[in-house]
C-alpha cells in the first residue's frame, strides 16, 4: 500500500477508537443514569471560577439537573448520556463527566468532588 493510504487509515482507526472510548459503557434501556449529585470544587484549568464561585452543587432528578454555584448563580442542565452534560442558562456550558466523577466543562473549569 502507498504511505498515503496507510497513514489515512491509521488515523481513521485513531479516530474510531478515540471515540469508542469517549463513548463510555452502554446503559441498558431504562436503567438509571449515573447519579453526579453533590458538592463540587471549582479548579480553574485555565480559566477561572467566575460563573460558580470556589464551590458549587449538583440537584439531579433522573437525566434534569439544577446548578447552583456558591455565588448565588443557577443553572438547568441534561445529562445528556452517562458521560455528557448540557448546561443552558447563564452557565451555557457543556460538561464530560470522568471515571473519578470530576467534571470537565467547555467553559475551561473542572469540578471535583
Amino acid at each position: 500500500m502507498p504511505k498515503e493510504t496507510v497513514a489515512a487509515l491509521s488515523i481513521a482507526g485513531i479516530v474510531t477508537l478515540g471515540a469508542l472510548a469517549l463513548s463510555g459503557p452502554a446503559r441498558a434501556q431504562g436503567a438509571a443514569p449515573p447519579d453526579i449529585g453533590g458538592s463540587y470544587k471549582c479548579q480553574p484549568r485555565p480559566s477561572p471560577c467566575l460563573w460558580s464561585g470556589p464551590s458549587v452543587s449538583i440537584s439531579q432528578s433522573a437525566n434534569k439537573l439544577q446548578i447552583k454555584g456558591e455565588n448565588g448563580a443557577t443553572a438547568d442542565a441534561t445529562l445528556t448520556s452517562d458521560i455528557t452534560i448540557s448546561a443552558g442558562g447563564t452557565f451555557n456550558s457543556l460538561g464530560i463527566i470522568r471515571p473519578d466523577k470530576s467534571i470537565d466543562w467547555s467553559d475551561g473549569t473542572k469540578w471535583t468532588k
